[in-house]
């Protein structure tokens, strides 16, 4: 979905939203001819590693100098970074890489179910499913019944046959009930047989109960239908309750709202190693002392080596970056940096959670609100309130910081 702020979609235009799971085309596709003829550079053992005189310094050219290397190829830059007390392989993302497998391969690297070669510096993606392949096989549990051994047989199989399209993208389709329910699709057996939960954000606040009605138990797919069948009704009241799910899908065009992140933070283990789906994009994510943290894998950052994860703490992007054990560290190269990320002062995130809940359990004056008013119109007052408090509160924060 396009970001919010713009009037009501047409039915056309509302038509796009069905784009979700249409995840991270890699460049793997885009050269699918050229990567039939090349087979001698993907075997499990990876490339060796350049002398260290021979390091380009700037990400680019190693883009550059890796694609010569392996020509049709999809090539990724290996990022090594002390994981607690261990030195840790990150596999990092270009413009067109496959978010599904680099996200999965990134929770195996750091609880280190898997392991690369020491300064491995480049790896291609048929090495990434050799890799992940090997480790499905490999994990298969020992002492299990006779029943439990055949089913897992049989979800193996399932995985395996769609493990290709990690490199494309996978048929993810959320439900805006809870932070891991999603309608069921055979990609979500990959996450079942390697044990990595997946998490989304992506969620309507109970409190707010138009909004419940219009969605439902909808998956998102369901409510674009929804919507478009309600907005052709002539019963006026599917007609208001369709437009209070498109207000919320415009509202929330994020992906992820204030009571998502709430239950996300409350779902999420603490040191807990699992999957983020927001946006069309699989990340690798983590829970250090209450708060959620994204791993880097902007190939940008590739040589900025203190720049590991990106702490989640508001539905607009704006994380702070810190370094593996979660200290604040801004990048030291400026151009490197988007957003303007590296001016926000880490903040106590708990207390965070804490204040945004009580503000956001304060009552309407349902007194000041007009008689005969629509749904739609008490929904849109609804969540301009709550849009209002969550604003108030994160800049009264900014101000501290900044005293600070």
């Amino acid at each position: 979905p396009s970001p919010p702020g713009e009037e009501s979609r047409s039915l056309d235009s509302l038509e796009s939203f069905s784009n979700l799971h249409s995840c991270c085309p890699s460049s793997s596709e885009l050269n699918s001819d050229a990567e039939e003829a090349v087979v001698a550079g993907a075997s499990s053992g990876g490339p060796t590693p350049a002398p260290e005189g021979d390091r380009p310094a700037a990400g680019s050219q190693l883009l550059s100098a890796s694609k010569e290397r392996f020509p049709g190829q999809s090539v990724y830059h290996i990022k090594w970074v002390r994981w607690k007390e261990e030195n840790t392989p990150v596999i990092t993302q270009n413009e067109n890489g496959p978010c599904p497998l680099l996200a999965i391969m990134n929770v195996l690297l750091l609880a280190w179910k898997i392991k690369l070669p020491p300064m491995m510096e480049i790896i291609t993606a048929e090495q990434l499913m050799e890799y992940l392949g090997d480790y499905i096989l490999d994990a298969k549990p020992k002492e299990i019944s006779e029943i439990q051994r055949l089913n897992y047989e049989q979800n193996m199989s399932d995985a395996m046959a769609i493990l290709h399209k990690l490199q494309t993208g996978l048929d993810v389709n959320v439900k805006f009930t809870g932070v891991r329910v999603f309608e069921y699709t055979p990609e979500c057996i990959v996450f079942d047989l390697l044990d990595i939960p997946l998490y989304h954000g992506w969620l309507v606040d109970p409190q707010v109960a138009d909004i419940v009605k219009a969605v439902g138990n909808c998956s998102y797919n369901q409510l674009v239908e929804k919507i478009i069948s309600c907005k052709q009704s002539d019963n006026s009241e599917l007609v208001s309750e369709g437009f209070v799910a498109e207000q919320f899908l415009n509202n929330t065009a994020t992906q992820l709202t204030y009571h998502g992140l709430c239950e996300l933070t409350s779902a999420v283990q603490e040191g807990e190693l699992c999957v983020f789906f927001r946006n069309n994009h699989f990340s690798t994510m983590t829970k250090y002392k209450g708060q959620l943290y994204l791993l880097v894998t902007d190939q940008g950052f590739l040589t900025e080596e203190k720049v590991v994860w990106e702490s989640l703490h508001n539905v607009d992007g704006d994380g702070n970056f810190c370094d593996s054990e979660f200290h604040l560290r801004p990048p030291s190269d400026p151009e490197t940096v988007y957003r303007g990320q590296q001016d926000q002062i880490d903040q106590d995130y708990l207390m965070a959670l804490s204040l945004q809940q009580e503000q956001q359990n304060q009552e309407i004056n349902w007194e000041q609100i007009p008689e005969g008013i629509s749904d739609l119109e008490l929904a849109k007052k609804l969540q301009e309130e709550e849009d209002r408090r969550a604003s108030q509160y994160y800049q009264e924060q900014e101000q501290a910081a900044a005293q600070v």
